[in-house]
């Protein structure tokens, strides 16, 4: 069975590649672009693994991993946080609130955070 991923991403360009690239891995998709709808959206279904860019219309990223690992039936699913915040402080803040890797856009490839996601979703 494929595995699923939530890709939550406010970038239509951004959409179109991680979208590609992840077909090409033979994931399933969905593809949130605000934090409501994240929110609507794992009410519905609970992915393998989230995508999460923090900087999002309506309700940050922050909030939405915040949410997802105070929730007892979402806080096992690997949250993988994909920004261009790449300040320490913010990685690590990332990290210690539950996220299972922080990867800031500039410094990985498509192909390689779909590398990353792999890796998670084993």
């Amino acid at each position: 069975m494929k595995k699923s991923v939530l890709l939550v991403e406010d970038d239509p360009f951004l959409i179109d590649i991680y979208a590609a690239k992840l077909k090409e891995a033979d994931y399933s998709i969905d593809i949130v672009e605000d934090g409501e709808a994240t929110r609507r959206k794992l009410q519905e279904k609970t992915p393998d693994v989230i995508v999460l860019d923090l900087v999002l219309p309506k309700i940050d990223g922050w909030e939405i991993l915040k949410e997802i690992k105070a929730d007892s039936k979402l806080s096992n699913i690997p949250v993988v946080i994909l920004s261009n915040l790449g300040q320490k402080s913010e990685v690590e803040r990332g990290l210690a609130m539950g996220a299972t890797k922080y990867l800031i856009k500039a410094h990985y490839t498509p192909s390689e955070v779909i590398e990353e996601i792999k890796k998670v979703t084993q």
